[in-house]
């Protein structure tokens, strides 16, 4: 309180808790907070627990693991995967697990939810398909990339260096 009794105002950034440890934080101060706690892979991607990988963009690289359920993808705060683009509807999509297949449904977004370029109203994601929500972009991932592929292409090199060093001993034969 001031000299006058009435209270001082206090900088929102600056508030402490009320009388029941209610906190009160600006909407920047949450759009901070929600981009610190945004779902984050510790571990790889599998088929009981797939990633959307961001492809495009702000989202480049940036990966977003997947429970089972039904997640709402949107650009609204209250949304379990939050797109803050505006190409992204406030309600855009759903991803639900059924019956261990991760399946996408549009929810009347303005831009459109796309699978590997076409616009979908629903469909069933398979490992690499590409998900777009309005030009937000993601790949849906059930294991690592070139999880056997590196192992294959060591492969093909020893192989290749095995076909080099056979014709350099029958040229120099």
């Amino acid at each position: 309180m001031d000299g006058h009794g009435q209270p001082t105002a206090i900088p929102r950034s600056r508030r402490s808790s009320g009388p029941q440890g209610t906190r009160l934080f600006s909407a920047e101060e949450l759009r901070q907070l929600a981009r610190e706690a945004a779902p984050v892979v510790l571990g790889g991607a599998s088929a009981a627990s797939p990633v959307l990988e961001g492809a495009s963009g702000d989202f480049l690289g940036r990966r977003i693991s997947l429970r089972p359920g039904r997640q709402t993808v949107g650009r609204r705060g209250d949304n379990d995967v939050v797109l803050e683009d505006l190409s992204v509807s406030a309600s855009h999509a759903w991803i639900m697990n059924q019956r261990n297949e991760y399946v996408v449904m549009n929810t009347l977004s303005t831009n459109g939810t796309f699978v590997n370029g076409k616009r979908v109203h629903e469909a069933t994601l398979r490992h690499g398909d590409r998900v777009r929500f309005g030009q937000v972009e993601f790949t849906f991932l059930t294991r690592e990339r070139d999880a056997g592929g590196r192992a294959w292409r060591w492969i093909g090199l020893g192989v290749a260096a095995l076909v080099v060093l056979g014709l350099a001993a029958w040229w120099l034969a």
